[in-house]
């Protein structure tokens, strides 16, 4: 799509198609309202601008639109609007042994338990091993911190998705 097509969607549209870069509404809401864009380079500085803006609760809401790295079922069922662009993200987990999705599966459990919510990761060209590196070198964090590095990360993902959205 280019920037003239999302800048000419109906606001419903437009926010759909946010909202599959971001699952938080406020964000989309946000970014909508800097309608119309003259370049890419704003809308990546409204979303910027916009995810600087939000907070602990938008946060989750964000993180509970993505699969578990790893979770083959999620990808094919519950995240069908984004199911592409997360499976590309995610590639580096496709090829992973089952050893290597066993010890995601059980460390993404553990951070669950620990933080509750997902591990959020910018998968973007991680293998399956270096994905759960990060993971178990997350653990330890505090869950202030942790939430304050998972949401960097989301907005990472935000901004690698709507590269792919308006390329």
């Amino acid at each position: 799509m280019t920037l003239d097509v999302f800048n000419a969607l109906p606001v419903d549209g437009a926010r759909g198609e946010l909202l599959r870069c971001c699952g938080c509404a406020r964000w989309a809401d946000a970014v909508l309202a800097g309608r119309p864009f003259r370049d890419k380079a704003a809308l990546l500085a409204a979303s910027d601008a916009a995810w600087a803006a939000t907070g602990e609760a938008e946060w989750r809401e964000a993180f509970s639109h993505h699969p578990r790295i790893g979770g083959k079922d999620a990808l094919r069922e519950k995240f069908a609007a984004t199911r592409a662009w997360a499976k590309g993200e995610q590639s580096g987990a496709a090829a992973a042994s089952e050893a290597v999705l066993d010890a995601l599966a059980a460390g993404n459990a553990a951070y669950e338990k620990r933080f509750g919510h997902i591990f959020i990761v910018c998968a973007t060209g991680k293998s399956a091993a270096e994905m759960l590196d990060l993971l178990k070198s997350r653990l330890p964090n505090d869950a202030a911190a942790e939430l304050r590095l998972a949401a960097g990360e989301q907005n990472k993902i935000t901004k690698i998705r709507l590269e792919k959205l308006i390329p």
